[in-house]
């Protein structure tokens, strides 16, 4: 008898032991406190384009056309958001196979295997492809700056599917999804090449092929609402703590300093170019520092999980300075209409952020270290830059030969001078 009962007993503490240690490992393969940040994260990236890129851009243009970019920011994060579900995903974070240096998958259409207890690392995979489409929805967002004021609404529509197809995702799957890119070794912490680059040379492309707006250089084109455009902006760096340190992927000790980082990024561009401007045409402007402070994010977002306080300051005081004179130079000397300056922020920000953090993630620098030599590591940079510029180049024309061929780029210039609120929309942002 006492022998049935221990051994009944001992058999129970197994079973009851087997279960606790299971149930242990099964929760400690998804974790809370990462899956909270991450949430979070999402949604102050999806704030940073609707409504802080929509408000930054909108301010900026003239009254007749405030409500086209606002419309144009709005459609977007709806249209790639459907075309990340059908096939954007799977295509840019799928296992390509024998191409899979270059691009991944169709096997998850319609996002068909993922359940609500898929996991990827620690989170739920429905969180890090809703955290991952916040970054593919504002990338395309940021080009319409460079057409803006003189583009077809269904053009923009067209070449933006396209371009996310042939551009965004590819890009994406080299640099993050498992693409060559990784394999080389390049570091692109939050999207220095994927986002920044990519939308500032498609930008560029956009405003040489749609040339410029009417009347440019010699009409002024001031913003009609710079208080619109400093609540915009407001949101952007509020937004990009999501951006950055969100793109840790955990709540962990890498998303504080990219957090960090990114705020220091941010408030020394804005006072390197203000004291640029202020130096230059005499007084320092409202539209100069937050234009700056935006250079500042987009320049540290590539080395923000990468490098120190220090590295910050530096790359921050740089991306004020450098994307000021770009911003001159891109106006006044190649007298390109980049409308609200996508190129020189973006564009030269992203690749001076995507140089520099070469350099200063080395621990010599305070940074996290590097594997391998600076130059050797400044050099797979370099790479990955002119890679990503002469892709997104190529097929970005590409697109626009497209989309112009099927339904025309630009919108007559009758249109373009009553506005393309009305003439596209029916509709007035002001009424008196």
């Amino acid at each position: 008898m006492n022998k049935l009962n221990f051994n009944t007993i001992a058999c129970s503490l197994t079973v009851f032991i087997g279960v606790l240690f299971s149930g242990e490992v099964s929760a400690a393969e998804l974790s809370a406190a990462n899956t909270s940040w991450i949430l979070t994260s999402t949604v102050l990236v999806l704030f940073m384009t609707l409504p802080g890129l929509a408000f930054f851009y909108a301010g900026l243009v003239r009254s007749k056309n405030v409500l086209s970019v606002l419309m144009q920011c709005f459609s977007l994060t709806c249209l790639v958001s459907l075309l990340w579900v059908v096939y954007l995903y799977s295509w840019t974070f799928g296992d390509g196979g024998s191409v899979n240096s270059v691009v991944g998958n169709l096997d998850n259409l319609f996002l068909s295997s993922i359940t609500s207890e898929s996991l990827s690392g620690d989170i739920p995979e429905t969180v890090f492809a809703m955290f991952q489409l916040t970054f593919a929805i504002i990338t395309p967002a940021l080009i319409v700056g460079g057409f803006a004021e003189r583009m077809k609404f269904s053009a923009m529509l067209i070449f933006s599917t396209i371009w996310m197809t042939v551009v965004y995702a590819p890009i994406c799957h080299m640099v993050w999804g498992g693409g060559w890119l990784a394999d080389l070794g390049l570091m692109d912490f939050a999207g220095g090449t994927v986002v920044h680059v990519n939308a500032g040379i498609a930008a560029l492309v956009a405003a040489v092929m749609l040339r410029e707006r009417k009347g440019f250089p010699n009409t002024p084109m001031p913003p009609h609402n710079l208080s619109m455009t400093v609540a915009g902006a407001s949101m952007l760096w509020v937004g990009w703590f999501g951006f950055n340190a969100g793109s840790a992927l955990a709540a962990d000790q890498s998303a504080g300093m990219a957090m960090l980082v990114t705020h220091i990024g941010a408030a020394a561009g804005s006072l390197a170019w203000m004291f640029r401007e202020w130096m230059k045409q005499g007084k320092p402007s409202v539209l100069g520092i937050v234009t700056g402070m935006v250079a500042g994010l987009g320049t540290i977002t590539p080395a923000s999980g990468f490098v120190g306080p220090m590295g910050a300051l530096i790359i921050g005081i740089s991306a004020g300075l450098v994307c000021y004179e770009a911003t001159q130079y891109i106006k006044k000397v190649l007298m390109i209409d980049d409308s609200l300056d996508v190129f020189p922020v973006h564009g030269v920000g992203g690749i001076l952020g995507t140089l520099l953090t070469g350099v200063f993630a080395a621990s010599a620098y305070g940074g996290v270290g590097l594997e391998n030599t600076i130059f050797q590591q400044v050099t797979i940079q370099f790479i990955g830059i002119v890679f990503t510029i002469i892709w997104c180049g190529v097929f970005t024309f590409i697109a626009l030969k497209i989309t112009d061929n099927l339904v025309g780029l630009r919108v007559s210039d009758e249109n373009e001078e009553t506005g393309i609120d009305l003439t596209e929309h029916g509709e007035k942002g002001y009424n008196n």
